[in-house]
């Protein structure tokens, strides 16, 4: 027989206007067919209950890890076991989602099947790294529940001082504005760094993130180490036909309020004609324009990819945006995949030797200064690397010629 606890308090929670968590919770604890995740999940709330009438938590860390790995397990233990024994222990397993989050149902029953018969029955898809994380196992089940999911293909993510599980977007494959490929990107830096994920060896954790576009649905650049974003470096394509409908169907007001206004660099104007002119030179691939008409703007037909190093959220000084490293780099050959790949290994490895312990990459950069992480890594300084450079009041003129000459030389070899 299942024991039932009383939660006056968690009732409460299923009575406002939006859905609970707890809902789900009690429907396994009430509902599954199998008693023993019905005790799991019962004991879970009976515990939270707990927590909620004493405002303390009661679970504590540890060492909880499957042969040949060091990472990608969240131990909890539960201080309170003797009185809620059933979720005890009630570990988290990471798990690496296919790459643009690409599942089909078949998959889908093979991972709730496993995670029926070793755990709790809890999943979230996804978590903040981008894993699948199955909530609430025991020490004992944690091995047999991956080996069984790595017999058909998954393998854990990072958790600790490790290089973290990628993210991509859904990119081409249901999105017209991809500019790469950005699924094998992923799986080229994912299957580099297997043993980096696995085994936590760096002073904190480094995130890889690709976005096929400057919108950037992964928000990699304000949540990654290493942001892949997918741009263009030509012309904007421009459906003047489209564009006349555009304006016809909304009118100029909306188009001059929603559009035209609404560019950083004021560099998309109206004509007289309802034509749509844009001033490329200016043009900071915001986005804005093309995804409001998105029939009469798309971006341009030369595609690569900007990368940008150090994005975070706040820990030690705050948010922090990915500065960019590299303005443009095709992504078309071999060669070009192995040269992102060899920018993320000294990139990596510049950070394991020099970052303080618990300490982003961002916030090493922040520390040490951009010329000499540059340094560090075998990239030039470009002045696309500048924050803000429409608010830059001082340039330094000293050694302009020969600065300039090198910068042409450069965009020459890559054009």
């Amino acid at each position: 027989m299942v024991k039932k606890y009383e939660t006056p308090m968690l009732d409460q929670l299923e009575t406002g206007p939006w859905p609970s968590f707890i809902t789900g919770i009690r429907k396994l604890a009430d509902e599954h067919p199998d008693e023993r995740i019905q005790a799991v999940n019962s004991s879970l709330l009976g515990q939270l209950e707990h927590s909620y009438e004493t405002r303390k938590g009661y679970w504590k860390g540890g060492t909880v890890s499957v042969f040949g790995y060091g990472g990608g397990i969240i131990p909890r233990f539960s201080e309170v076991g003797d009185a809620f024994p059933a979720s005890r222990e009630f570990h988290t397993l990471r798990v690496q989602p296919p790459a643009g989050n690409f599942y089909t149902t078949d998959m889908l029953n093979q991972l709730c099947n496993s995670w029926e018969k070793f755990g709790s029955g809890l999943v979230t898809f996804h978590g903040q790294t981008g894993n699948i994380m199955f909530i609430g196992s025991d020490t004992e089940n944690i091995q047999h529940f991956f080996d069984e999911i790595n017999d058909y293909g998954w393998d854990l993510g990072g958790a600790g001082p490790c290089v973290r599980t990628a993210m991509s977007c859904i990119g081409a494959a249901r999105c017209e504005q991809s500019c790469t490929h950005e699924h094998a990107i992923h799986r080229a830096l994912v299957n580099n760094f297997t043993d980096d994920v696995h085994r936590p060896a760096l002073p904190y954790k480094f995130k890889f993130k690709v976005s096929g576009c400057p919108n950037d649905c992964q928000n990699a650049i304000e949540r990654s180490d290493f942001a892949v974003i997918g741009t263009w470096r030509d012309d904007i394509k421009i459906n003047q036909e489209e564009a006349k409908k555009f304006v016809a169907e909304k009118g100029r007001k909306y188009i001059i309020d929603n559009v035209i206004s609404r560019c950083p660099s004021n560099c998309i104007s109206l004509n007289d004609d309802d034509t749509i002119e844009v001033d490329n030179r200016n043009c900071v691939r915001c986005m804005h324009c093309i995804n409001v008409m998105t029939r009469a703007l798309s971006p341009g037909d030369d595609h690569g990819i900007t990368l940008l190093i150090g994005g975070k959220r706040t820990l030690k000084i705050g948010d922090l945006m990915g500065t960019v490293i590299v303005p443009f780099m095709k992504m078309e050959t071999e060669e070009d995949y192995e040269k992102l790949v060899a920018i993320a290994e000294e990139t990596i490895d510049f950070f394991a030797e020099n970052a303080l312990e618990h300490e982003r990459t961002g916030e090493m950069i922040e520390r040490i200064g951009l010329i000499n992480f540059l340094e560090g890594i075998g990239i030039e300084v470009d002045p696309n690397m500048v924050s803000h450079p429409r608010e830059s009041s001082y340039v330094r003129m000293d050694m302009w010629d020969e600065e300039a000459r090198k910068w042409n030389e450069r965009k020459a070899e890559s054009a």
